[in-house]
């Protein structure tokens, strides 16, 4: 029986402890992506402050993972990490250490100020009504098909569309935008091959060309900076817009006033290309996963499913459970600026630590029977969005989304089974799967 059911036994506690001594992220094996809860469980046995050599060190204990998020030593700026993993100046280089998530204040500050303003929860109930639109869309066109892929046909085309519309992409061209997210995330891995960093570098190559032009496009005709994303980071105006346009009608708005006032908070326009391309990213992986994780979960404990369908008003919990039980983003990462204790163990300045957002997210600790899923589950304090200053920028929009896309489903389809074994990314960073075979 295996953690997409109900839950495996415990190790033996000597297979435990032999795991624990000799584990390593770059050397996990083929079962550690099909099922990584044992190994997690193990090391927080064994060896809940793991090293894994280099002055690098696994967290898998919920409490040391919320104690890393919020400590003040914990920085999220990567360029000491990705210069040997990536090389100092080149494209991938370049994007993960000048976008959000991979930078500490000020850009930080400056970024994410930019973005809840355009992710709050204003912004969020007007998205509401073109979300129920395009997953009814998705749906009838499921319903055309006996069979399909879930993670193809549905969950992937929903974070798309929906960052697509923030940034008002032209629909057109937003084929390529999955294929890119994909090859700049999976360099992220705890050890990417030639190829992957090839693919990568190339991705942000060409996602940035693409770019150029839609800024231009942008900067020469701005939208409404309440509801387009990219106009509002350019900073070309507020949201109340004071008096008419221009006597030739094609001037911005009199009265304009730049988004945060100063201009030392405006956006280089390296960083705004690539805070655009992590809105993207970071949009479609958490999405995408938390959709296809969560329906794979409910088929393969049909009593939750059940359960869901009878009670619809537990949509909530669900997504928030679905996020606990089968974490998008599994592991994190941190760099100290200066010593931090967790229990027995001081960790130096300088380490490079992995937070174990899966682990955490499955300690006994914390979450009680946490094997079993539980869509009524309350509290359910999970990390699967991140602690602290850091956590996830859009939170929200992806809980909007799952909510409405789930919940959608399990009422259209009461039947929805699976129709083939699903295939899992083989990733470790990501847990998510690039086909989910369903029968409707």
């Amino acid at each position: 029986m295996s953690h997409d059911t109900d839950g495996t036994p415990p190790l033996p506690d000597a297979d435990a402890q032999r795991i624990a001594e000799s584990f390593t992220l770059a050397g996990a094996p083929p079962s550690f992506v099909d099922d990584p809860y044992p190994v997690y469980a193990a090391l927080r046995r064994h060896s809940p402050v793991h090293p894994l050599g280099g002055n690098q060190w696994l967290l898998t204990r919920y409490d040391d993972v919320a104690a890393l998020y919020r400590s003040a030593a914990a920085s999220s700026d990567k360029q000491r990490e990705f210069a040997p993993k990536f090389g100092a100046g080149t494209p991938l280089f370049e994007h993960h250490t000048t976008s959000l998530v991979f930078s500490d204040p000020p850009l930080h500050t400056r970024v994410r100020r930019l973005m809840m303003g355009a992710l709050n929860q204003r912004a969020i109930a007007r998205m509401e009504a073109g979300v129920v639109a395009l997953v009814n869309t998705l749906l009838d066109r499921l319903a055309a098909q006996p069979e399909a892929d879930l993670i193809e046909d549905f969950a992937a085309q929903i974070p798309v569309e929906v960052i697509g519309n923030l940034l008002d992409v032209p629909r057109a061209e937003r084929g390529p935008l999955r294929g890119w997210s994909l090859a700049i995330l999976s360099a992220l891995e705890p050890a990417p091959g030639a190829d992957t960093l090839a693919r990568g570098h190339a991705a942000v190559t060409e996602f940035l060309a693409y770019l150029r032009e839609l800024v231009a496009q942008r900067r020469a005709h701005p939208g409404d900076p309440e509801v387009d994303v990219l106009t509002r980071l350019l900073g070309e105006h507020e949201g109340e817009r004071n008096g008419p346009p221009g006597a030739d009608g094609a001037g911005p708005p009199r009265g304009r006033k730049p988004v945060l006032g100063r201009p030392d908070d405006r956006l280089s326009d390296v960083e705004l290309l690539h805070n655009c391309i992590f809105l993207l990213n970071a949009g479609h992986e958490t999405t995408t996963n938390l959709i296809g994780n969560g329906v794979h979960a409910l088929l393969a404990q049909r009593s939750q499913l059940e359960r869901l369908q009878r009670e619809p008003a537990l949509i909530n919990s669900a997504v928030e459970e679905l996020l606990r039980f089968e974490s998008p983003l599994q592991l994190n990462n941190r760099q100290l600026t200066a010593p931090v204790t967790l229990g027995a163990h001081t960790l130096p300045a300088g380490a490079f630590v992995t937070l174990g957002i899966g682990a955490a997210n499955r300690d006994p600790a914390q979450f009680a029977d946490p094997d079993r899923l539980d869509i009524a589950r309350k509290p359910n304090l999970h990390l699967a969005f991140g602690h602290g200053a850091h956590a996830c920028a859009g939170m929200n929009v992806a809980r909007l989304e799952a909510r409405i896309a789930i919940g959608a489903l399990v009422a259209r389809f009461p039947k929805l089974e699976a129709a083939a074994p699903a295939t899992r990314d083989r990733r470790v960073r990501f847990r998510g799967f690039r086909h989910l075979p369903v029968r409707l």
